[in-house]
């Protein structure tokens, strides 16, 4: 034993006195060879130092990792006495060693602290065994066994090592090496240093390397576990699961369960139809299985949302006073006898059929203005049911009625099914606005999309395209509105009831400025009854000369305007209160913007008084008939129509026809050119019913007989003298009544319609 260390002693001379070199993180032991990064000034002084000597130092490590200065007591005494085998001065200060250690050794005394620790050496000798007896042998395989298993669970020794590991004899030496290479922590590896027995410092190390195959077990145990449940396309799901069970051991909500659990419950809640329920169930199965963020799962989420918020059973129900509907459609809409009739007739239908009833298809036709929309709501109010509006002005989309398909993106039910949840129950009323403006492209045609929806006999099994189920509409009650009957196509027209809605006379427009528009109008620009008076007279004259229509709009229009100038009078603050009479009417609202039709002074030859029909009522037309030598040709002047020139040529066909028995002679009609012109001469007219107009103004003409000015005719005229029916005799009537024309003569089979004109316009004529 001792020639072994005497034998040691002389291969590594080791004196008394050593600068010291304080290292951090890390315990250096004999035989290893490693790099150091030596950064502090002392450190790199007692290297300098070293190096001009024996190019050895007392390696040290610190007890305290992060003192930046330790002192001799925040030192291990015992470390390694290490050879400098290279130097390398960097660019940033620091100098960079090659250590190679050569022995154990304990630092006894420091003897000097500035400019560096030096330190004096007492070299530690190792307790060898005298012979590798098999106990020995037997813990140094276990502990090449331990580092082979180690290295098979993920720890990484450079294979040189290992090589080295397997061929070392030596317990002392195979003990350092191998706690040298495993990472351990500084105070472990300070144990292990500081054990001079070689085999007690061997079994420590095997402890050491059982703990750590016992970790790297479990760690393999938990990437084995987590490597099963990844996988490329996974990794996102794998996060997700691992979030959930962290919520589980939390005590979390899970929402997904949640939503399947809300929908499950809302679908029992809106009481679907059976055939209905089963698609629904259907759809929140295949949800329950997909993935939550998946874009499928968003489509099928947004379906079942619109299935459990469409309104399958719930309704409203009617009320059905008579009276009290009566009541409201009076308060809301002046006069509209015929229309307010058969909303009675069906609230009393309701009343004695208490099982379901078909909804009717009701529709107004007539000029803006009229109160077409206003009606609508004023029929959900009588009946208790909600209001839904759609407008079809412009649709050109066949899927905005019926919906599209699910497989398009940002898919979407139709308007229909989207007033239906709009309103929250199975039978509002609905209004589809402006049904005579549908358009028709490429995309469909909504008009014909909406057949299926407008007719009471199919409707209870309309499916929309996003639904794809029925939804029965036959409890609705769908009104629709239109300008013209002309533009809405014959399969369509033929579904629903119209009703037309004819202009207002003068007077009913003074009873609606009286009950409605005057009172609406002064709340809204804060003026009371007490401060503006407007007399009839006054509103008649507004009727007459500054409005030109069959509605009232515009009516409503210059109401307005009049409650503006006087509410900008009083905030200037010149008068308190004004009477708004006729005389005084202009100078709140100008100059007039339409001049009645001057009467005729005298009865004329040749001038014969019409009647006629516009959009905005009823307006009486004079003929002016007119002969000059020629070769018999017919001029015809006024802006007239292709129908009101035929008209022209037929009425003058029947007169030459009478002409014996109207006293004209025949060779009148080879030498005169007739023309006939109808002011005003820049407004379009047409139209057959002025027929009996002309041919009394030719006949006028050519015989030299004046025709009375008083006395005001329509009907259309054919070849053989018959006259025939025309539309529009209320507002040819008024029109007659308004320029005080006492004789209106009408043909034979308008007389059913003599029922329509109100009485104080029959009362004179």
């Amino acid at each position: 034993m001792a020639n072994l260390a005497e034998k040691e002693e002389k291969e590594v001379e080791i004196p008394d006195s050593l600068p010291v070199l304080p290292v951090r993180d890390i315990v250096v032991f004999p035989y290893m060879i490693l790099p150091l990064f030596v950064g502090r000034d002392m450190s790199i002084k007692a290297i300098e130092h070293s190096l001009s000597t024996n190019k050895m130092v007392m390696l040290l490590t610190q007890k305290d990792l992060n003192a930046e200065n330790p002192v001799p007591d925040e030192l291990y005494s015992i470390g390694t006495v290490g050879l400098i085998m290279r130097m390398l001065k960097l660019p940033d200060g620091r100098v960079k060693v090659l250590v190679q250690g050569l022995a154990k050794a304990r630092a006894v005394k420091f003897s000097q602290e500035e400019p560096f620790f030096t330190a004096g050496i007492e070299k530690i000798l190792d307790k060898k065994p005298e012979e590798i007896t098999i106990e020995i042998e037997a813990i140094m395989r276990s502990v090449r066994e331990q580092i082979d298993k180690a290295v098979s669970l993920g720890k990484t020794i450079l294979p040189d090592i290992m090589i080295v590991i397997e061929n070392l004899d030596d317990p002392g030496k195979l003990a350092d090496l191998i706690a040298s290479n495993i990472g351990l922590k500084t105070e472990q590896a300070q144990a292990v240093l500081e054990i001079t027995d070689n085999v007690r410092r061997l079994k420590k190390v095997s402890e050491i390397m059982n703990r750590e195959i016992e970790l790297l077990t479990v760690q393999q145990k938990i990437q084995t576990e987590v490597r099963g449940e990844i996988d490329k396309n996974q990794r996102e799901y794998f996060l997700r699961e691992q979030l959930k069970a962290i919520q589980k051991e939390l005590g979390d909500i899970d929402e997904r369960s949640e939503e399947i659990k809300e929908f499950k419950k809302k679908i029992l809640e809106v009481k679907m139809p059976e055939k209905v329920q089963k698609e629904a169930e259907k759809q929140l199965k295949r949800l329950e299985k997909m993935h939550p963020d998946s874009a499928e799962a968003g489509t099928v989420r947004t379906y079942l949302e619109w299935m459990v918020e469409v309104p399958w059973s719930k309704s409203t129900k009617d009320s059905l006073d008579i009276k009290a509907a009566q009541k409201v459609l009076d308060d809301d809409h002046y006069d509209l006898e015929k229309v307010k009739e058969r909303i009675l007739e069906y609230l009393s239908v309701r009343k004695l059929k208490k099982e379901k009833m078909k909804g009717p298809i009701l529709c107004f036709i007539g000029p803006p203005g009229v109160g077409k929309t206003s009606l609508g709501k004023s029929i959900a109010r009588s009946l208790g049911r909600e209001f839904v509006r759609m407008s079809l002005g412009g649709v050109r989309d066949e899927a905005e009625i019926r919906g599209h398909r699910r497989t398009y993106v940002g898919a979407l039910p139709g308007r229909i099914i989207q007033g239906i949840k709009t309103a929250g129950t199975n039978n509002p009323v609905f209004m589809l606005d402006e049904i005579d403006k549908i358009g028709m492209d490429f995309r469909g045609d909504p008009s014909s999309a909406l057949l299926e929806v407008l007719d009471p006999e199919q409707n209870n099994t309309f499916v929309d395209h996003y639904l794809t189920v029925p939804f029965d509409l036959s409890r609705v009650m769908f009104i629709t509105t239109g300008n013209l009957v002309d533009t809405i196509p014959g399969p369509l027209r033929d579904r629903m009831e119209i009703i037309h809605l004819s202009g207002y006379t003068a007077e009913e427009k003074l009873g609606i400025s009286k009950n409605y528009l005057i009172p609406k109008q002064l709340e809204e620009h804060g003026i009371t009854n007490k401060i503006l008076k407007i007399t009839d007279a006054a509103v008649l004259m507004t009727i007459s000369q500054y409005t030109r229509e069959a509605g009232v709009r515009n009516l409503e229009r210059e109401i307005a305007n009049l409650c503006r100038k006087v509410a900008k009078k009083i905030a200037e603050g010149k008068q308190k209160t004004f009477v708004v009479k006729a005389k005084n009417l202009h100078r709140f609202l100008g100059v007039p913007k339409h001049l009645p039709e001057e009467e005729m002074e005298k009865d004329e030859v040749g001038v014969a008084t019409g009647l006629a029909w516009t959009e905005a009522g009823g307006d009486i037309i004079y003929v002016e008939a007119t002969t000059m030598k020629g070769k018999g040709s017919l001029t015809l002047t006024g802006q007239l129509g292709d129908v009101m020139k035929e008209s022209a040529q037929a009425a003058l066909s029947y007169v030459r026809s009478k002409a014996a028995s109207l006293g004209i002679k025949d060779e009148i009609f080879a030498k005169t050119d007739l023309h006939i012109h109808v002011p005003a001469g820049a407004i379009p007219k047409d139209g057959p019913s002025a027929g009996i107009t002309m041919a009394t103004s030719i006949a006028s003409a050519l015989t030299g007989k004046p025709v009375k000015k008083d006395v005001a005719m329509t009907g259309e005229v054919t070849l053989r003298g018959r006259v025939l029916p025309i539309g529009g005799l209320k507002e040819k009537a008024l029109a007659a009544k308004r320029m005080g024309i006492k004789v209106v003569i009408v043909p034979k089979r308008n007389k059913k319609d003599l029922e329509d004109i109100p009485k104080y316009v029959k009362k004179d004529m």
